[in-house]
């Protein structure tokens, strides 16, 4: 919805626990601060790592007068004097200044939540997407924005071969979108077929859970034979994504939360939560760091930076196995 916006606020909260949509949300107001001034100078910080003083700097005026744009991620995180600082920003902004604070929701933070608003801050909302009719609606429109339409049992049969993670569901959207031709005006049952043949075999996830689990062979042979059956790179490189967020979601939730309130916190269904926790045995959080730059790199060559996706995917799982037990 931020797509073709000339001038982004000042000062924009984005909240909501669903992380595709909020990393769109910020990329969308960067590319609209720079296609204001092209040479303004993005500065992205954790939560956590935030220090009083720091946004005071970060906002002073540039000695070339360029425009700056200051990402806090992980705002749940912040110290309370950092939060009264930011509140008392965000009233009287820097005017070459574009300040975005991605919030996840909940109860931790809510004093920034709440203090920004109050000062007139702009809000984006992004929900967790829940309910199965949601992700249809999700899959038209990835498919729209590709320039194509699906049809509603194509759209049915996607989700149900790729499952519910938006990442996973992005990904195959656009693929299925540019491998399909372009003659064939709307995208079929038949395409997603042909296009997800043996992900009944192996899927992104039993690749992506034999690397974090340090079964360098087996994550080996399952991608080799994913890529031979047809899993396409970038679903394979999102799966992998998908469970290094897990470890580093699991790893930094609270320690005093147990059972139902820990999946409610981090949005996992309970299952879920007790397989990271077996997956972060000789993990840390230096290896985790490695393991998700490593990630980063391998799917901007899946999407054309490379010319060898299968060489950047078994490259990426040796790196993420090294990692995972310090070496």
């Amino acid at each position: 919805m931020l797509l073709g916006m000339a001038e982004p606020a000042a000062v924009t909260l984005v909240v909501g626990d669903e992380e595709l949509l909020a990393d769109r949300a910020v990329s969308s107001i960067v590319e609209a601060a720079r296609a204001a001034e092209s040479g303004a100078e993005v500065q992205e910080l954790l939560g956590g790592k935030v220090e009083p003083g720091d946004l005071t700097t970060l906002a002073s005026p540039s000695l070339f007068g360029d425009r700056s744009i200051v990402v806090i991620r992980s705002a749940q995180d912040l110290a309370k004097e950092v939060i009264a600082e930011i509140v008392s920003y965000a009233a009287r902004p820097a005017d070459d200044v574009v300040l975005v604070l991605v919030h996840p929701g909940g109860v931790k933070g809510k004093a920034l939540v709440e203090g920004v608003k109050k000062a007139g801050a702009q809000v984006i909302t992004v929900s967790k997407v829940t309910k199965a009719g949601e992700r249809l609606d999700f899959i038209r429109n990835e498919v729209k924005r590709a320039g194509r339409t699906i049809a509603p049992a194509a759209a049915q049969a996607l989700l149900d071969a790729v499952g519910n993670d938006l990442r996973e569901l992005a990904a195959a959207c656009n693929q299925l979108a540019f491998d399909t031709p372009m003659d064939k005006k709307t995208i079929d049952e038949s395409a997603v077929a042909r296009y997800h043949r043996g992900r009944a075999e192996v899927s992104g996830f039993t690749v992506a859970d034999a690397a974090v689990e340090g079964r360098l062979r087996d994550a080996l042979e399952q991608v080799r034979w994913a890529l031979n059956t047809g899993v396409a790179p970038v679903l394979l490189v999102s799966a992998l994504a998908g469970g290094l967020r897990s470890l580093a979601k699991v790893g930094g939730a609270p320690r005093n939360l147990r059972g139902g309130q820990l999946a409610s916190h981090l949005g996992m269904p309970p299952w879920k939560v007790d397989r990271v926790k077996r997956q972060l045995n000789g993990w840390g959080p230096e290896g985790l760091s490695l393991a998700l730059q490593a990630i980063a790199t391998a799917d901007e060559q899946v999407k054309g930076g490379g010319a060898d996706p299968a060489y950047a995917l078994e490259h990426t799982i040796q790196v993420i196995v090294a990692n995972r037990t310090g070496r």
